[in-house]
C-alpha cells in the first residue's frame, strides 16, 4: 500500500489536464473566428473583419469565445436592443444593422444573440451550452429582461417537401425530429415566439426561415427610469475664441479658465475649443520661422495637458481642448484631446494634413479613427479638414458615435464654409449631431496665423423633432462669444429607427461598403 501511495504522488496529472475557458473576444481572435466560420457554415456569407471590429468597439461585453488549450473552438456574438421597436418579421440584417450592430442600445431591455458557432471537432463537449450560459450570466449582470435569438433550423431542408416550417418546428418540439440548433435551444430553456421568413437569405438549409426564441431572466428587476425615458439631453458650450497677442502661457490659461467657468455655470456637459488656438503662444516667442515656432510651441504640451485636466475635474465638465501641436518620436502631430471630468484623457490625431500645414509647419498625419466613451455616450473628434472626408464620420458613426466635435481654424470665408457645409452634411447622412468651434481675430506678429474667419455652430439631422433648419444654434461671424445648446440623444435614437428617412438603416451595403483598414 505504501508503494502504491508513493507511485500516485509521482504520477504527473498535468499531462492529462485540459484548460477550457469562456472569455470575452479579443482582436487577436478574429482570424481564428473567421477560419472557424468557414468550417461551421459552408456556403454562407462569413463575417467580415470590420464587422467583428465593430462588435468589439461597440459592445465588447457581449462577444464571447470558447478557448481550449489556447485554441479558439467556439464563439458567440450579441447586442442589446429594445425588441418592441423592431418589426415582427424583421430579418437578421434589420436587427444587426447589416452585421455591424451600430444599432446597439445600452439602455435596451433585451440581449439579442446574432450568432453561435462551435468547431465541428469539438462538439458534444457542451461548448455551446457554456456559451449560452455566459450570455445568461451577462443578462443577469446587466439586468436585462430577456435573451432573444433568431435560430436556424438547418435540418428543415430534409423535410421541406412534406412539412411546412410550422409543422417541422412542432415535430422538433415534440422530439419526433432532431434539429441540431432548435433542439439545442429548447434544451437550454428557450421558448418559441414565432417563425420569421427570409431571415437569412443565404441560409438555404433552413429555407431562409428562423425560429425566434426567447429566454426570460427571472431575476430581472424593472427600472422605472427606463420605462419613462422620453429624452436624454446633453448640453454643449461652443467657444468661438479670439486670437490675440499674449505674453505668457499663464495668459492663455486665464482665458481658457474663463470659458470653462462660463460653461460650468450653465451646467454644460461639454465645452469645445477650436483647432490650434494654442498657436497664440507663438505671439511672444519672437521666432520668424514658422517651423521653428511650432517646435518651440510643443514645449508647452505638459502645461497644456495639466491645465485642461485640472479644469475638467475642478469645473466638472468634459473639455474638447481644441487641438495642439505635439512632438512625438521626432514627429509633430496636430492632436485634439478629450479631457473627461473624471480626470481621464483621450486623444485624436488629425488624419488629413492640409497643404498649408505640411508646407509651413511639417505636420505629420495620424492614422486612427477613435471613438470615445463619455458619461454622455460615445463621441468622436475630427479636426477641421478631416470632416471634409465623409468616410471618417461614417466609420466613427459605425463605431457608435452620436456627437462629432470639429475644432477648426480657417483664415477666410471659403475655408470656413467648407468646414461648415461638410459638418452639416455629416449630421444628415449619419444621423448624428455635429459641433464646429473656430478661431477669430488676428495675430499680426505670427507668420501663417495672421488672420482668422469663423462662425461656430451645432447641427442636427434634418427631420421632424429636430430644429427646423437642422441648426441647434450658431454664433455671429468673427466675434468672440460662446454658444450653448442642448441636443437630445433619445430623439436621435428614435429617429434612427423610425425617421422620415433612415440613412443608416437604408444603406445598400450589398452594393457598397466602407472598410476601415486598422
Amino acid at each position: 500500500m505504501k508503494g502504491l501511495t508513493q507511485m500516485s504522488e509521482e504520477f504527473d496529472l498535468s499531462f492529462f489536464e485540459k484548460s477550457m475557458v469562456i472569455r470575452e473576444m479579443k482582436e487577436e481572435d478574429i482570424k481564428a473566428i473567421l477560419d472557424m466560420q468557414e468550417i461551421c457554415f459552408p456556403g454562407m456569407t462569413p463575417w467580415k473583419k470590420d464587422q467583428l471590429y465593430s462588435h468589439l468597439s461597440i459592445f465588447p461585453e457581449g462577444q464571447f469565445v470558447a478557448e481550449l488549450d489556447g485554441e479558439i473552438i467556439g464563439s458567440c456574438s450579441s447586442l442589446i436592443i429594445n425588441f418592441d421597436e423592431y418589426d415582427d418579421r424583421h430579418t437578421w440584417d434589420d436587427v444587426t444593422n447589416e452585421g455591424y450592430i451600430t444599432n446597439h442600445n445600452p439602455d435596451g431591455y433585451n440581449l439579442y444573440g446574432i450568432e453561435v458557432m462551435v468547431h465541428p471537432e469539438y462538439r458534444r463537449m457542451k461548448v455551446g451550452h457554456r456559451l449560452y450560459e455566459a450570455r445568461k450570466e451577462l443578462a443577469r449582470e446587466m439586468n436585462l429582461k430577456s435573451i432573444i435569438i433568431g435560430g436556424r433550423i438547418p435540418n428543415y431542408h430534409k423535410h421541406a417537401k412534406e412539412m411546412s416550417p410550422r409543422e417541422y418546428v412542432d415535430a422538433v418540439s415534440r422530439h419526433k425530429i432532431y434539429d441540431p440548433v432548435l433542439s439545442f435551444q429548447l434544451m437550454n430553456d428557450f421558448t418559441l415566439m414565432r417563425i420569421n421568413p427570409n431571415y437569412l437569405p443565404d441560409d438555404k438549409a433552413s429555407g431562409k426561415y428562423a425560429t425566434l426564441m426567447e429566454w426570460n431572466n427571472v431575476d430581472y428587476a424593472p427600472v422605472t427610469k427606463r420605462h419613462f425615458k422620453t429624452s436624454h439631453p446633453v448640453r454643449i458650450c461652443v467657444v468661438q475664441y479670439m486670437m490675440r497677442k499674449i505674453n505668457s502661457f499663464e495668459e492663455l490659461a486665464h482665458q481658457c479658465e474663463y470659458f470653462v467657468d462660463v460653461a460650468a455655470d450653465n451646467h454644460s456637459d461639454f465645452v469645445v475649443f477650436p483647432e490650434i488656438f494654442t498657436t497664440q503662444l507663438m505671439s511672444f516667442m519672437n521666432e520668424l520661422s514658422p517651423s521653428k515656432a511650432v517646435q518651440k510651441m510643443t514645449v508647452f504640451t505638459p502645461e497644456y495637458i495639466e491645465m485642461f485636466t485640472d479644469l475638467a475635474v475642478r469645473y466638472n465638465v468634459n473639455i474638447i481642448g481644441g487641438s495642439h501641436f505635439v512632438e512625438e518620436e521626432d514627429e509633430i502631430y496636430n492632436i485634439a484631446y478629450l479631457f473627461r471630468r473624471d480626470g481621464s484623457i483621450g486623444k485624436q490625431y488629425k488624419i488629413h494634413i492640409t497643404p498649408n500645414e505640411r508646407k509651413w509647419w511639417g505636420i505629420s498625419a495620424g492614422d486612427k479613427v477613435k471613438v470615445f466613451d463619455t458619461d454622455c455616450g460615445k463621441i468622436a473628434i475630427q479636426i477641421c479638414y478631416d470632416v471634409e472626408f465623409p468616410e471618417l464620420a461614417r466609420i466613427a458613426t459605425d463605431m457608435g458615435a452620436n456627437i462629432l466635435f470639429v475644432p477648426f481654424c480657417t483664415e477666410d470665408r471659403q475655408g470656413y464654409l467648407r468646414v461648415r457645409y461638410c459638418a452639416q452634411a455629416r449630421a444628415i447622412e449619419n444621423q448624428i449631431y455635429t459641433v464646429i468651434s473656430g478661431t477669430v481675430g488676428n495675430l499680426p506678429q505670427t507668420e501663417n496665423m495672421d488672420i482668422q474667419y469663423a462662425k461656430s455652430g451645432i447641427f442636427s439631422p434634418s427631420d421632424f423633432e429636430f430644429p427646423r433648419d437642422g441648426i441647434v444654434g450658431e454664433t455671429e461671424a468673427n466675434v468672440e462669444m460662446v454658444l450653448i445648446g442642448d441636443v437630445d440623444l433619445e430623439t436621435l435614437r428614435r429617429k434612427r429607427q423610425g425617421g422620415t428617412v433612415k440613412q443608416l438603416k437604408d444603406r445598400r451595403q450589398d452594393v457598397y461598403r466602407i472598410s476601415y483598414l486598422k
